[in-house]
């Protein structure tokens, strides 16, 4: 096997190993605690929105016009209306572009 496929491989395992290593650690702390500590409930409550951030933004910097516009009338959508609404007016708005003017 090519030495580059290979460190590649342990990079990977090593990876997997460092994220269910961080997890199990995370369960385990959590789990010996008796109180959850004010700073650490509110660390975890703004887990949430730093990941949808971080898969939202290069989308919306890097993916275009069309999907620019789709992520900012589906915000708009998603305020008064539910989920299903959302992604439904959002895919109908990257269609309606792609179409329209790609």
């Amino acid at each position: 096997m090519d030495p580059q496929h290979l460190e590649l491989i342990y990079l990977i395992i090593a990876a997997a190993i460092a994220t269910y290593a961080t997890r199990f650690g995370g369960y385990v702390l959590i789990t010996q605690l008796k109180n959850i500590p004010p700073r650490l409930e509110a660390a975890l409550n703004a887990v949430p929105a730093a990941v949808l951030t971080t898969l939202v933004a290069p989308a919306f910097v890097y993916g275009g016009f069309d999907v620019a516009a789709a992520m900012l009338v589906a915000f708009v959508i998603g305020l008064r209306f539910s989920t299903l609404r959302m992604l439904l007016v959002g895919w109908l708005v990257v269609m309606v572009i792609r179409y329209l003017v790609v």
